[in-house]
């Protein structure tokens, strides 16, 4: 889902993320308290710079667990948005007009195109296999034998150059979930949500920089022998 406004716009690695998640109440008032587990619902914000792609700022949101979007005013009401009865899909959302499709994984594609004039284009419901004999496999280690920034490289789907911030950009929504779940005692004997913020994001370091205690989520402690 994140590779299609991924690949579009050339993002690299997000600026910041936070969430907000839906809760499970078994009792009255009370709300469950699973921290290693996910939430029923999660709503999250990402933020990243300017690219060769987009020349303003981008910020992202995915929603699950139901969550949807508003439907767009200058989409018809009657239109699914992303793909079948809006059950999945992306909003790409520009000055001029909104792309709306379905998942990259997904038969059909249903990519259409929405613009402020009243415009609208419909893209091809299936996409033809490009792959040759052995598929990805092949082309990965044909890749590899000619070395990084070769065509063979370049030409990849998914090489580990795009792949690799495109998976931290996941983790970074993951990492605000479990944050998000962060509690400690206060002064009062009451426990207290201290790490419902915007975390900052520091890619080339692979750290928070605002909020030490959520960067235990980031790597871990290997025990002796074991380090990687």
């Amino acid at each position: 889902m994140i590779d299609i406004p991924f690949r579009t716009l050339g993002l690299h690695y997000p600026k910041d993320a936070e969430c907000s998640v839906g809760s499970v109440f078994s009792q009255m008032w009370t709300p469950d308290y699973h921290p290693e587990g996910c939430p029923a619902s999660s709503f999250i914000t990402l933020h990243f710079d300017a690219t060769a792609k987009s020349k303003s700022p981008i910020e992202m949101t995915w929603m699950d667990g139901g969550i949807r979007p508003a439907h767009p005013d200058i989409i018809p009401a009657n239109d699914d948005i992303g793909g079948a009865n809006s059950a999945n899909g992306v909003l790409i959302i520009g000055e001029k007009g909104i792309i709306s499709t379905n998942i990259n994984d997904s038969s059909p594609l249903m990519p259409k195109l929405y613009l402020n004039d009243g415009t609208k284009e419909e893209g091809p419901q299936n996409e033809d296999g490009m792959e040759r004999e052995y598929g990805h496999q092949r082309l990965r280690v044909e890749a590899c034998k000619a070395g990084f920034n070769s065509s063979e490289h370049q030409g990849l789907t998914s090489s580990f150059d795009y792949a690799g911030p495109m998976t931290e950009t996941v983790l970074m929504g993951n990492l605000a979930i479990r944050s998000y779940m962060l509690r400690r005692e206060n002064a009062q004997g009451q426990q207290e949500f201290f790490a419902r913020k915007k975390l900052l994001w520091d890619g080339e370091n692979m750290r928070i920089t605002n909020l030490e205690e959520a960067n235990q989520f980031v790597g871990r402690q290997y025990r002796k022998g074991f380090e990687v």
